[in-house]
């Protein structure tokens, strides 16, 4: 798996996100499911090749802890931000998104709709 490290241009973070790439239709599937947990730092990054809200939607079935969804479009610019709870079927971002950023619960107040993300390359 690639990494990369996740930077909000728009409010600088506590501490940088070490995002894991998910771009195959495996690594996406899994995702965090079945992780015991993440810590404050890590993340998943789920890549489409376009936006849009269905393919940009998630579930939280077999996840053992909730987590902060960052949803992005292809300027880098933050579409939406949720707190996800364990087991729910699905969410949708509001607006079509063409990423999808899972961290820890706790950082969910670290992005804000408008946010301007840098992505580097780990």
């Amino acid at each position: 798996m690639r990494f990369v490290e996740i930077q909000n241009i728009s409010q600088p973070l506590n501490s940088p996100i070490h995002a894991g790439i998910c771009e195959t239709f495996i690594q996406k599937l899994r995702g965090l499911m079945f992780y015991p947990s993440i810590t404050l730092r890590e993340g998943r990054l789920f890549i489409e090749k376009e936006e849009s809200k269905l393919n940009a939607s998630i579930h939280m079935l077999f996840m053992k802890f909730d987590i902060t969804v960052v949803w992005i479009d292809r300027k880098f610019e933050v579409v939406d931000v949720i707190l996800a709870k364990q087991w729910r079927p699905y969410y949708f971002p509001a607006l079509p998104a063409q990423y999808t950023l899972e961290l820890h619960a706790s950082r969910l107040s670290e992005f804000h709709v408008g946010d301007k993300l840098l992505i580097k390359n780990d």
